[in-house]
């Protein structure tokens, strides 16, 4: 199994897609608006092929495949991988009509299954990786960088300048539309293309 190093924090960017924010009833970010960011915990990651738990609490676990980088030295883009942003959507619900945080929709355990860390290389272009997902083998989600409101760079410009962000923090950049419930038993797989 994939042995991780330390992850302190995930920041993680909502509605980066227009087609995700379409489907959550939102209007898409305008181009040059502040991308909206939200935290979970490092010790959310789920290690890669290891099982996840569904909050017994929620009835409406969705899933939301994205392209994951992670800082590295001088707090440049390091590493990438494709993880899952795991949603407890009615909780969330919920908390957005009372005009609370989504803490505990976006931040429990095993809410964010991560696959294995590869290094950028020299000549990778963030902008031409595709990620999916298929649940059951179903595809659900397939979304390319290319698509995002605010492109990877981007993103990780503006959260390097507003949080404190470390050395080995993950950044989520944002789900293509397709997110659904998953259910125990359910098996997922996610990739981001060409590359596991």
């Amino acid at each position: 199994m994939n042995v991780y190093p330390r992850i302190p924090n995930i920041w993680a960017v909502g509605r980066n897609y227009p087609e995700h924010a379409k489907e959550m009833g939102q209007a898409p970010a305008a181009t040059g608006e502040s991308p909206l960011i939200f935290l979970k915990p490092g010790s959310a990651v789920v290690q890669a092929g290891a099982a996840i738990r569904l909050p017994t609490w929620s009835n409406d676990v969705q899933h939301e495949v994205e392209l994951a980088v992670r800082f590295g030295p001088g707090l440049r883009i390091a590493q990438y991988a494709v993880a899952l942003d795991l949603t407890a959507r009615d909780v969330q619900a919920r908390l957005k009509a009372k005009g609370q945080p989504w803490t505990l929709a976006k931040a429990f355990t095993d809410s964010c299954p991560l696959g294995p860390l590869h290094a950028l290389e020299d000549g990778d272009d963030l902008a031409t990786f595709e990620v999916w997902l298929e649940v059951n083998g179903e595809r659900r989600q397939t979304g390319r960088a290319r698509d995002m409101i605010a492109s990877v760079e981007a993103v990780a410009e503006f959260v390097r300048h507003r949080f404190p962000v470390q050395d080995g923090d993950l950044l989520l950049t944002g789900t293509p539309s397709g997110v659904g419930p998953l259910r125990p038993g359910d098996r997922v797989t996610a990739e981001i293309a060409g590359r596991s």
